[in-house]
């Protein structure tokens, strides 16, 4: 074999070898970047648990009225239709084991949340009935407004019905309001709602690299996340146990569940701020500017609206701005972001 040919095959072996290397180079850039094992392992060890609360329309975490202890008032006519479900003259007090047994066999009426509650007759406050109590009247309501809308005249009728069922079976005579003058209180309440239910979202997107899940968790959780209910969700704890997460960040659910979710490929994670559901002095929106910066730094991404397009630190002032506007007008309604009738109202 001459020096040429053999100079030919080095060179094409050089040439294999520099494709190779740079396929390999380029499979390790473009791989998902991985948890820290220790830090990782420690996670799954159990160093931080949370129970993400989940809350139905009313508002609460615990909606089951078979209860041991009273709840608090939950009724409002502020935000709700009252019937008064009188007792019988003759009857100075019913059970509340007989109250109990009363209850009906859904606490919803449509798409709202149906309530009862009893004045006690010892702690003279009114309270979810429960058995051993005395109870000198009763009240009855449904919510007028929530996400799915304003109540309808199919709606008020069927808490007609529900109501009427209940105070029969205790021999007491229930009042109603008029139908129309609610279903219309409730289209107004409806309408100031939709006007004022903000749901921020910023996204993370990564620049080169993508991210596996559990690389997400472990920078997430440097700044206080922990996993929520589903796969692909971490919640920022609110500072009292039952109350909504002050922030969400979700990533694709699918990845997280895969069978090897080291080699899952993630490019986007989305904050989300539930603006009424969460106390102005949180400063919620601000938190979670904050974490998607540091975390883009960190993670070699970039912040950006749903469009793609990059958000400036300036058009993030612009958004905290008209979010202070919007938490003066909640509270002039007397539903403060936060409070329980502003996370009944939007829920």
């Amino acid at each position: 074999m001459s020096d040429f040919q053999i100079g030919i095959l080095v060179l094409g072996a050089l040439v294999l070898l520099g494709v190779l290397l740079q396929s390999w180079w380029s499979a390790r850039a473009n791989a998902p970047r991985q948890a820290d094992a220790a830090a990782e392992g420690g996670e799954q060890d159990g160093k931080t648990s949370f129970t993400e609360p989940v809350f139905d329309d009313s508002g609460f975490t615990d909606f089951n009225f078979s209860v041991s202890a009273p709840r608090r008032p939950a009724i409002d006519s502020l935000i709700d239709t009252v019937a008064a479900v009188n007792l019988d003259p003759m009857v100075s007090a019913v059970s509340g084991d007989a109250a109990v047994a009363a209850f009906p066999g859904s606490w919803r009426v449509g798409s709202k949340p149906f309530l009862i509650e009893g004045f006690n007759a010892d702690a003279q406050e009114w309270e979810t009935p429960v058995p051993g109590a005395r109870y000198m009247a009763f009240q009855t309501a449904v919510q007028l407004a929530n996400r799915a809308g304003a109540l309808n005249d199919i709606e008020y009728s069927e808490f007609v019905v529900k109501t009427q069922a209940f105070a029969d079976v205790i021999n007491a005579t229930p009042e109603f309001r008029e139908m129309r003058d609610e279903v219309a209180r409730a289209k107004e309440l409806d309408h100031f709602a939709s006007q004022h239910d903000a749901q921020l979202g910023l996204n993370l997107r990564a620049r080169h690299a993508a991210w596996s899940p559990g690389y997400i968790t472990q920078v997430a959780a440097q700044h206080g996340f922990v996993p929520g209910q589903l796969p692909g969700r971490m919640v920022l704890p609110a500072p009292l146990d039952g109350l909504p997460p002050l922030l969400a960040l979700t990533f694709d659910s699918q990845a997280a569940l895969a069978e090897d979710p080291a080699q899952s490929a993630i490019f986007d994670i989305v904050f989300h701020l539930d603006v009424p559901q969460v106390d102005r002095a949180e400063q919620a929106f601000e938190r979670m500017c904050q974490a998607a910066q540091t975390m883009a730094q960190t993670m070699d991404g970039i912040v950006t609206d749903d469009n793609g397009q990059a958000l400036p630190v300036q058009a993030l002032d612009s958004i905290s701005n008209e979010l202070q506007q919007l938490y003066v007008r909640l509270a002039q309604r007397d539903f403060p972001a936060g409070s329980a009738l502003a996370r009944r109202l939007f829920s």
